[in-house]
């Protein structure tokens, strides 16, 4: 028996249509395309899990700021879709920005205390940006599971609260950053870098790396995690630090003393002109799908 033909929706009735044949569990995978290993993990683990898979392939305008890189986001539907078919997905959702915004749209999902340090902080509106989509394709998907990479771990902890709140009937889970040989997590917007750029990165990974190591060793002083990190950054000359954090891993707000807890230590930072973020979890037996889905947002 062949492999079934992945159908291709971009109109609400269209994806409707789709999930009404879908049987058992369905996972949900949400991106903006650009895929990569990263992505076709979530896609991976999501087909391990459930009995049917979905994709949604949206470059939401309400999460870029004024001065955001929206009009240069890397597009590729047709590379992706043929990667999505390869990877065994039943239905890709391929929606407009004017069908998930039509004229007169004026409802919007607003996540609080988790959305406003850290990326929240220095991206006004980009949460709400991204749980209101979010909240639009669950509602418009109807999944079990939605699939989430570590990667963007406050994005994770905003869409655990929202999925709480708003009562989903669905799981979230949150599965492990994928990695470059050199430890940088990949990013659709590694493409941006060139190839010096692209050496210079590697220089988060280490920060992040040393600041485990210390914890590792027994120090849990959240000024010398960051001060461990900014260290590292600041022997990079093309890395220019935009934060760092040691934060309460459930709640987001950062650590002024020691705690036992579990600690996200993350930080954005730029090489050139493209800002690129990562995190891991603190102590760094919990960077695991299970642990990332209980702990994160939790």
């Amino acid at each position: 028996m062949g492999q079934k033909t992945m159908q291709i929706a971009d109109t609400v009735e269209g994806l409707r249509a789709a999930r009404a044949g879908l049987k058992g569990r369905v996972g949900l995978v949400p991106t903006m395309g650009a895929l990569h290993a990263g992505h076709l993990s979530l896609v991976e683990q999501a087909r391990a899990d459930c009995d049917a898979v979905m994709v949604s392939i949206f470059i939401n305008p309400a999460q870029f700021g004024p001065n955001e890189d929206l009009n240069r986001y890397p597009r590729d539907l047709p590379g992706d879709l043929a990667a999505l078919e390869k990877a065994g997905v039943d239905v890709v959702f391929t929606p407009t920005p004017d069908l998930m915004y039509p004229p007169g749209y004026q409802t919007w999902v607003d996540v609080t205390d988790v959305a406003r340090g850290l990326e929240g902080e220095r991206r006004p509106g980009h949460f709400r940006g991204v749980a209101t989509v979010v909240a639009k394709l669950f509602n418009l998907f109807q999944p079990q599971a939605a699939y989430f990479g570590q990667k963007d771990a406050q994005q994770a902890a905003v869409l655990k609260r929202l999925v709480c709140d708003l009562n989903f009937p669905l799981e979230m889970v949150i599965c492990p950053t994928l990695r470059e040989a050199d430890g940088l997590a990949m990013s659709s917007r590694n493409a941006y870098l060139n190839p010096e750029q692209r050496r210079a990165a590697g220089v988060l990974y280490r920060a992040l790396s040393a600041a485990g190591e210390f914890y590792a060793a027994g120090q849990r002083d959240p000024n010398r995690l960051r001060a461990t990190m900014l260290d590292v950054l600041r022997a990079e000359p093309l890395a220019e630090p935009e934060y760092v954090s040691a934060a309460d891993a459930r709640s987001l707000r950062e650590l002024d003393e020691p705690s036992d807890e579990p600690v996200l230590i993350s930080m954005a930072v730029r090489i050139g002109t493209t800002r690129l973020i990562d995190n891991l979890l603190l102590p760094l037996t919990l960077n695991n799908r299970a642990d990332l889905t209980a702990v994160l947002g939790g």
